[in-house]
């Protein structure tokens, strides 16, 4: 059975989507109804998933998570397939969304603050293709048999113009300069190391979470047995499985 190794952060991992991955770790947030493991199956790979929640480029490449090494060291040179979700983290992108979200005496707070401060976002996002390039070729050259793609992240908000409850507009306007700079920054990483990038960003314009079907999640309490707060739901993994073996079949 041909290998496939699933990398990257919990828009990949699908925390709260049940059942959980047994024996992963709990931080992980990983689910066996994954887009990972639902191209696993669709296509018949033998799967290692090493996807955990609040990975970063760096935890990708060279520093741990608790229960887990760094993610690259899941690569044996002998993969058919590798998926790369990976970026938000870096940026502080759902991160931002979530604080945005709180009432404005918690964003006082300055940790709490620095998070939806713009500039602060905006020099994040300057260092993300760089970082994303850094990715793509260690990856590549650990597996240069494989097919390597980078899936880039599900649509959280709608387009301008569309209220996205509670956050306000300056904020939303924000969050989607966020998403459209990774987006563009992965595509390019991709382009310059050889690798392919599935477009999920694009396909999911008018499933956002405000809309009529949605593949992610709005605000709201993490809940056990729930998809997480601005994730993907199992609807999303589904669609995103879908793309994947589109492109890969």
């Amino acid at each position: 059975m041909s290998r496939y190794v699933a990398l990257g952060s919990s828009m990949a991992a699908g925390p709260g989507i049940r059942p959980r991955v047994k024996g992963s770790p709990l931080r992980a947030g990983r689910s066996q109804r994954n887009y990972a493991h639902l191209v696993a199956a669709r296509l018949g790979l033998d799967l290692v998933d090493v996807t955990y929640s609040g990975a970063t480029t760096a935890n990708i490449l060279t520093s741990p998570q608790p229960g887990a090494a760094p993610q690259i060291s899941a690569l044996d040179g002998t993969e058919e397939l590798v998926t790369i979700t990976i970026g938000g983290n870096d940026i502080g992108y759902v991160p931002m969304l979530m604080v945005a979200g709180l009432p404005r005496v918690l964003r006082a707070v300055p940790r709490l603050g620095a998070l939806v401060d713009r500039d602060a976002r905006e020099a994040a996002l300057a260092g993300i293709g760089s970082a994303l390039e850094d990715v793509g070729r260690q990856v590549r050259g650990r597996c240069p048999q494989a097919r390597v793609c980078f899936v880039d992240y599900l649509t959280l908000l709608p387009p301008a113009g569309i209220p996205a409850p509670p956050l306000s507009d300056v904020d939303a306007a924000t969050g989607r300069r966020l998403a459209e700079g990774l987006e563009q920054a992965t595509a390019e990483a991709a382009a310059a190391t050889g690798c392919e990038v599935v477009r999920v960003a694009e396909a999911s314009r008018t499933h956002h979470a405000w809309s009529a079907d949605p593949w992610t999640t709005r605000f709201g309490l993490p809940l056990p047995g729930r998809p997480a707060p601005l994730h993907p739901n199992a609807a999303g993994m589904r669609a995103v499985a879908d793309l994947v073996v589109a492109q890969v079949s």
